[in-house]
């Protein structure tokens, strides 16, 4: 017996909401409690300082996929906790874990652009709340932990808590989209058509999974793509290193977590806030500028780190910080739903998530090579401040570039629409008749 498709904007959408809250809180605000186990691991380890979705998505829809990404993310928790160097705990909570979270993670996002039409701004925001009860409460959960089980009988609970992710996946019913079908015609004689080769096949497939067609063509997605991935290279950092560098300080422990979960605590009301404001038609056509501006106000807010590591300091940097942290996650989605249509989301989601994934694998590395390098924390700070900045100002005026092609453009189809409407009139007169058109029409 078929199953019964749901409706979107009904009833269960908002309870595929609630899972999408879930699903954010355990997979994509994890990486906000690394800090709390870096001196362990150190310590431990003598150590220095997502295109595969998209096309599982497609085949096998967000239940199966977010499912499957609950399963990679508790056995690589489980493994990392048997890790006898830092190697392998890289490529068991790195890859392995990662990998899953990204499944989990784009398939909320995913369905939330299925089931919520008219109220999607709204419900991106209320499903984002998620990342800031996760940031909230894993610092403390870890630090809990951490003290009472060691870093890796945490990893191994970490590995039952993130298991929730396939009872989310549960929730998520398919829906009906509102896409007409086409009306079947006879079908025409088959022509024959050139063999194409495995090769050809497979670079056509991967062009079209990973969205390269739209980023020949889209204008705005080019540039949100490379402002996205160079924003994610400093966006990470202060989330590794406030910790590490408030401890550094002679700051005690528990108050240094607890920085990070005022950054989470906060965003937990600003960001349903926020999501009204963005979700409101006379800024729909100014969400790219506004998520410039917070990604701007981001790079300014990291600053204030380097004046003093006083605990009312950085305090005062994470309640100002949570302002520009959430314009970022409530608009970062939206602004590639806008610019993107929405059947091909899934593949423009998996190649962001590709780029963003790599530079946030490597940027931890590098900084703490830089770290290394001049044994001062305020580097850090000055290099994310840096990127995100210059990641702001190209999207700013990327996007102002591509809206004045537009216009440019628009204005140039109205001009000639006049003659595109003559011309097929007088494709049925003689030499004559159009000169005498000609003459009549002059004053």
């Amino acid at each position: 017996m078929p199953q019964a498709l749901e409706q979107a904007d009904g009833r269960w959408a908002w309870v595929v909401l609630l899972a999408s809250l879930v699903a954010q809180a355990l997979t994509v605000s994890f990486p906000s409690c690394i800090g709390v186990f870096f001196t362990d691991l150190q310590r431990d380890f003598q150590a220095t300082n997502r295109p595969l979705c998209s096309i599982l998505i497609r085949q096998f829809g967000c239940r199966v996929t977010m499912m499957l990404g609950g399963l990679l993310s508790s056995l690589g928790m489980v493994a990392s906790a048997f890790s006898a160097s830092l190697s392998q705990f890289f490529f068991t909570a790195g890859f392995i874990t990662g990998l899953g979270m990204c499944f989990s993670f784009q398939s909320s996002i995913t369905v939330l652009g299925l089931y919520f039409v008219h109220r999607r701004p709204l419900a991106n925001a209320l499903a984002s709340i998620g990342i800031s009860v996760g940031v909230t409460l894993w610092p403390l959960l870890a630090r809990y932990l951490l003290e009472t089980l060691g870093w890796r009988g945490a990893f191994l609970i970490f590995g039952g808590i993130v298991l929730h992710c396939c009872v989310c996946g549960a929730i998520l019913r398919p829906v009906a989209t509102s896409v007409v079908p086409e009306p079947k015609e006879d079908a025409p004689l088959p022509t024959k058509t050139p063999t194409r080769s495995c090769l050809a096949t497979c670079v056509s497939t991967i062009q079209y999974h990973l969205a390269f067609d739209i980023l020949r063509h889209n204008m705005g997605f080019r540039i949100y793509i490379v402002g996205v991935a160079w924003m994610t290279l400093g966006l990470s950092v202060p989330h590794i290193f406030l910790v590490p560098y408030a401890m550094h300080h002679g700051m005690d422990e528990y108050w240094a977590a607890m920085l990070i979960s005022v950054i989470g605590f906060c965003n937990i009301f600003l960001r349903p806030v926020a999501g009204l404001l963005a979700g409101r038609k006379s800024l729909a056509a100014y969400r790219m500028y506004l998520f410039a501006m917070a990604t701007l106000a981001n790079g300014l807010t990291n600053l204030l780190c380097t004046v003093s590591a006083d605990f009312s300091v950085l305090l005062s940097y994470c309640l100002v910080y949570s302002l520009s942290m959430c314009g970022i996650g409530i608009l970062v989605f939206q602004v590639l739903m806008d610019i993107v249509p929405m059947d091909r989301f899934p593949n423009a989601l998996g190649l962001m998530t590709v780029l963003s994934g790599v530079f946030s694998l490597i940027s931890p590395p590098l900084a703490g090579l830089l770290l290394d390098t001049t044994n001062n924390f305020n580097y850090i700070f000055y290099a994310s401040s840096f990127l995100l900045i210059s990641a702001s100002l190209f999207m700013g005026g990327g996007f102002y570039a591509s809206d004045k092609k537009k216009l440019k453009q628009n204005g140039q189809v109205k001009v000639e629409d006049p003659v595109s409407e003559i011309t097929p009139m007088q494709q049925g007169l003689t030499s004559e008749d159009k000169a005498s058109s000609q003459e009549a029409t002059v004053p």
